[in-house]
C-alpha cells in the first residue's frame, strides 16, 4: 500500500489504518484494475474510490442514484476541504460551462452525476475534455434487473467508457446476490476485472425475530434493559411521531424522522441523536444516509421491511463498533398474513400510472409536447388529496417514473430559509443596543449576510449557530422573536419536494415505452415480498444462514446468538399444567403477564398457548386468555 494513500487517509479521515478489505481495494485501484466491491453496510464503499482518487492527478466521475445521497457525499467531501461538486437539476447550459470550467481549472476532485444527467449530448461532450482518473458506480445493484433497485438508467452508462475509454472503473454496493454481481460485470463490460466479497457474516449482531401482539410493551422491555444509542424503524410518518411521543411518555429519551420533515428539523434531528442528546431515533427508511455511528446497540423494525436486502442494509446499522448489538423485528400473524395484501394495494396497474402521470403534468398546467426545464415546488400529499389518489400507491408511481427518467424528484433537496430586515439599519442597531441578550446575535447576521435589508437572503441556521457558539434551537427562537416583533421576515425552510420534468409531456405514449420495465418492477417487488416473508416465518433454521444464504454465502455453522439458536439451545422449563393452574385463580391473562408470573420467555409461552388453543383448553379474545 502506498504511503500516500495512507497519508491521505489519515489527514482527510483521521484513520491511522484501512478496515478489511479496504486497502485491498484501493491497491487495485492504484494498479489500474477494473473493480467490482461488494461491501455490506458500514464497510466503508466511499473511502475505496475517494482515496485512490485522491493519490492521482485529475477527477473522479462518480455515478450516484440519488440526489440526496449525491449531496450528502459532497458536503462530507467539501468539510474535509476536498473539493467536490454535482451538477444541480435544472442547471442552464450556461451554468453547465462554468461548472466544467471550475472543475478543469480549479482542481475539483470529484464530479458526482446521476446516470439520467450522463444521457445530456452537451455533458457528454463536457466529460470527453476532463481529465478524469476513475469512474465509481456507486449503487451499482441498480444496473441489474435482479437487483432490490433496478434503475434502467443505469444500464445506459457504459457511454462513459467510450468518452474516456482509458479510464478504470469501479464498481460499489452494499446488496447484491452472485446474479447480480455477474449482471454488472457484464453491462458494464468489465474486462477480468477483480471481485471482492466481503461476506455479510456479523458474528456481534444477534438477529432476533419476536412475534408479539403487545409491540410497544416489548418496546418498553427492550429500552429498560438497553441503556444504549438505538434504531426504531416503521413504516409511516405518522407512526414515527407516535412511537417517539409513546417512548419519551416512558421516560426514554428519543426523537422522530422521516421524509417529510424539513431540512432544518432532519438536521437538528439527526444532531441530537448522533450526540446522544436522544439516543433513540424512530424513523422511516428515509433515515440511513450519512449514518456513521459506530455504537448504535439497537435495531429495531416495528413493521416488516420491504425486503431482506433493506432488512440487512437498515440492520447492519447496529455495532459497527464490533460490540454486541441486537436487530430486532417486532412482528405477529397479522402482520405476516397481511403484508402481502398491503403490497398488492400499494403497487399500481400500468392504468393507474397513466393517469398519475397525465395527472402531474396537468397539476402543473404543463400542454402536451411542452417540456419545461425549470423546478416545481411539489407537494406530494396536496397533489394526492387534489385528485383523490391513494398515497402509498403515488409514491410507488413516482419512485418508477423517476427510476426511468421521466422525472426527476428530489425529496431532500437543499432549500434554505430566508431573512430579510423590514426596518431600516439604524433601527436595527437601535434595538441591538437595547437589547444586549441579541446584540451578538444581530451583529453576527449582518456580519454574515450582506443585502439583507434589500432581499430575501437565504441562511444557515446551524451555520450561524456554529459561528456564534450557541445551540440551534437559540437561533430559531431568536429568529422568531425578531419576527414577531416585526423587525424581519423569517421564512423557514419547507418540507416539499424538488420536481424536475425530464420529458416532454406526451401522456400514454411515456408510459408505453417503459412498460415492460415496470411490469418487471412489480413482479421483482413481489418476489422480494414473498423471500422476506419465508425469512420471518422460518423458525428452523438460524437467522444468520438464512441471510448469508440469500446472498450466496453457504455457511452451515450457526451463529448461536439469534432467536432460533437461543431458542434450540432453551426448551421451555414450564408445562402447560402450570399455565392451566394460572388461569385458576385468574378470570384473564395477557401473555406480557403470563410471561412475568412465570418468568419464562414470551416465544416458549406462546408455543403453549397455541397448544392449549388447538386442545379446546382455553379461549382467546381482546388479546387475553382463559379457561374454558
Amino acid at each position: 500500500m502506498p504511503n500516500k494513500a495512507l497519508q491521505i487517509l489519515k489527514h482527510y479521515w483521521g484513520y491511522t489504518s484501512f478496515r478489511a478489505p479496504q486497502q485491498e481495494i484501493i491497491t487495485e485501484v492504484l494498479k489500474s484494475n477494473n473493480i467490482v466491491a461488494l461491501l455490506p453496510t458500514g464497510g466503508g464503499k466511499s473511502i475505496c474510490f475517494q482515496v485512490p482518487a485522491l493519490v492521482n492527478k485529475g477527477v473522479c466521475i462518480v455515478i450516484s442514484p440519488l440526489i440526496a445521497l449525491m449531496q450528502d457525499q459532497v458536503s462530507n467531501l467539501m468539510n474535509k476541504g476536498i473539493k467536490a461538486t454535482l451538477i444541480p437539476s435544472g442547471s442552464t447550459q450556461d451554468e453547465i460551462i462554468t461548472l466544467f470550467d471550475n472543475i478543469r481549472f480549479g482542481n475539483t476532485k470529484f464530479l458526482y452525476i446521476s446516470p439520467e444527467r450522463l444521457q445530456s449530448r452537451f455533458i457528454q461532450e463536457k466529460i470527453k475534455q476532463l481529465n478524469v482518473n476513475l469512474i465509481a458506480i456507486d449503487e451499482a445493484h441498480c444496473i441489474s434487473e435482479w437487483g432490490h433497485d433496478f434503475r434502467p438508467s443505469y444500464q445506459n452508462i457504459t457511454i462513459l467508457k467510450e468518452l474516456q475509454p482509458t479510464v478504470k472503473i469501479i464498481a460499489l454496493t452494499a446488496t447484491a446476490t452472485q446474479k447480480v454481481i455477474s449482471d454488472i460485470i457484464s453491462s458494464l463490460e468489465l474486462e477480468n476485472p477483480t471481485v471482492f466479497k466481503k461476506s455479510f457474516f456479523r458474528k456481534n449482531l444477534a438477529y432476533q425475530i419476536f412475534k408479539t401482539e403487545d409491540k410497544l410493551g416489548k418496546l418498553n422491555q427492550i429500552f429498560t434493559k438497553t441503556k444504549a444509542p438505538a434504531i426504531v424503524y416503521v413504516n409511516t410518518r405518522n407512526k414515527t411521531k407516535e412511537i417517539s411521543n409513546y417512548l419519551n411518555a416512558q421516560g426514554f429519551k428519543s426523537s422522530f424522522y422521516h421524509g417529510g420533515l424539513s431540512s432544518v428539523e432532519k438536521k437538528l434531528t439527526f444532531e441530537n441523536w448522533m450526540s446522544e442528546k436522544t439516543p433513540i431515533i424512530v424513523a422511516t427508511n428515509a433515515f440511513g444516509m450519512g449514518i456513521d455511528k459506530p455504537n448504535v446497540r439497537v435495531v429495531v423494525h416495528i413493521n416488516l421491511p420491504s425486503s431482506i436486502e433493506n432488512y440487512i442494509q437498515q440492520a447492519g446499522r447496529g455495532g459497527r463498533d464490533g460490540i454486541k448489538s441486537f436487530a430486532v423485528v417486532l412482528t405477529n400473524n397479522s402482520d405476516i398474513s397481511l403484508s402481502s395484501e398491503l403490497l398488492e394495494k400499494s403497487l399500481p396497474t400500468i392504468e393507474e400510472i397513466k393517469i398519475i402521470h397525465q395527472k402531474l403534468y396537468q397539476h402543473f398546467q404543463i400542454a402536451k409536447g411542452e417540456l419545461i426545464e425549470t423546478a416545481f415546488d411539489f407537494n406530494f400529499l396536496a397533489f394526492c388529496n387534489k385528485y383523490n389518489f391513494i398515497p402509498s400507491k403515488t409514491f410507488n408511481t413516482l419512485q418508477i417514473l423517476n427510476n426511468n427518467g421521466i422525472i426527476e424528484l428530489n425529496h431532500n433537496f437543499q432549500q434554505n430559509s430566508t431573512i430579510q430586515f423590514l426596518v431600516s439599519s439604524k433601527q436595527v442597531i437601535s434595538y441591538s443596543n437595547q437589547n444586549s441578550q441579541v446584540k451578538n446575535f444581530i451583529q453576527q447576521i449582518l456580519r454574515m449576510y450582506g443585502g439583507v435589508f434589500e432581499n430575501p437572503i437565504k441562511i444557515d441556521e446551524f451555520y450561524i449557530a456554529k459561528k456564534l457558539g450557541t445551540t440551534s434551537w437559540f437561533v430559531f427562537d431568536t429568529l422568531e422573536k425578531l419576527a414577531q416583533k416585526e423587525l424581519m421576515v423569517y421564512t423557514k425552510a419547507t418540507n416539499n419536494a424538488e420536481l424536475f420534468f425530464l420529458q416532454p409531456r406526451e401522456d400514454d405514449k411515456t408510459i408505453n415505452r417503459i412498460a415492460t420495465n415496470i411490469q418487471h418492477y412489480i413482479k421483482q417487488k413481489k418476489q422480494k415480498n414473498r423471500d422476506l416473508l419465508q425469512f420471518i416465518k422460518n423458525n428452523s433454521v438460524c437467522r444468520s444462514v438464512q441471510l448469508l444464504s440469500y446472498f450466496d454465502e453457504h455457511q452451515t455453522q450457526n451463529c448461536g446468538v439469534c432467536d432460533v439458536c437461543l431458542h434450540k439451545k432453551k426448551s421451555p422449563t414450564i408445562t402447560v399444567k402450570e399455565i392451566v393452574s394460572l388461569f385458576k385463580n385468574k378470570e384473564s391473562l395477557t401473555v406480557p403477564e403470563i410471561c412475568s408470573l412465570l418468568n419464562e420467555k414470551e416465544a416458549n409461552i406462546l408455543i403453549l398457548l397455541r397448544e392449549l388453543l388447538a386442545e379446546e383448553k382455553i379461549h382467546t379474545k381482546n388479546n387475553k386468555y382463559f379457561l374454558k
